[in-house]
């Protein structure tokens, strides 16, 4: 039996559902991303790749196309979010990663990048009903992962907001999908999002304080 066909196998049924290998490691590995992202780990990113390269292989098997898509694209934004937190983003006085706010041009950017990339790959998706037979919420899901971990990158704490209407759509759609263990697994995420939005949120707060001297302090 190859990787794949063993990935694909199924892991063990409850509820009349089918838990494949390759949604219960996948998402497991994904939820540990999310919670060293909590943390402002830079493992958060080699998490989410592995995760990703994981559940290419559980949306193949339910014939999702889109979600092959956004797996394929979290691996690629993975490796350059990691890069970021080890080169770009900007760091805190005790060394972890510094989280702010965006500015109201950095939400426009995001909203209207996610507005218009949402209307394009649900397009995409509607003109080729191959490649996702839900094109709607697939292109929301598809391109709300792309601008949550673009946010994460940069530091931002409307990373956890982005996640959060990820997964108001995600569980209805992994339920319906056939893949159960994504759905709970969405559930348990709305939990470490709402944690980690209150943490996040509060260290920005935290960061602001520390930087006021400073700005004080600089000439006019």
């Amino acid at each position: 039996m190859s990787t794949f066909d063993w990935l694909n196998s199924e892991a063990f049924a409850a509820f009349g559902q089918h838990i494949m290998w390759s949604d219960m490691v996948g998402n497991t590995i994904g939820l540990v991303a999310l919670a060293l992202g909590w943390r402002r780990s830079v493992w958060t990113w080699p998490a989410q790749f592995l995760s990703g390269v994981v559940l290419v292989a559980a949306y193949a098997s339910a014939q999702l196309s889109g979600g092959v898509g956004k797996q394929l694209l979290v691996i690629v934004v993975a490796v350059w979010g990691w890069q970021q937190w080890t080169r770009g983003t900007r760091r805190a006085q005790d060394g972890t990663i510094a989280v702010r706010f965006a500015t109201w041009k950095e939400r426009g950017v995001l909203l209207g990048g996610t507005a218009v990339g949402t209307l394009a790959v649900g397009t995409l998706f509607t003109a080729v009903p191959d490649l996702s037979w839900n094109p709607w919420p697939d292109a929301y899901i598809f391109v709300g992962t792309l601008a949550a971990m673009v946010a994460q990158a940069r530091g931002l704490v409307e990373f956890w907001f982005a996640w959060l209407l990820v997964d108001l759509v995600g569980v209805p759609l992994a339920f319906s999908s056939g893949l159960a263990f994504s759905g709970l697994v969405y559930v348990v995420y709305l939990a470490l999002v709402l944690w980690g939005m209150r943490d996040w949120w509060l260290r920005s707060r935290q960061t602001a304080r520390q930087q006021q001297p400073a700005l004080e302090g600089a000439p006019a």
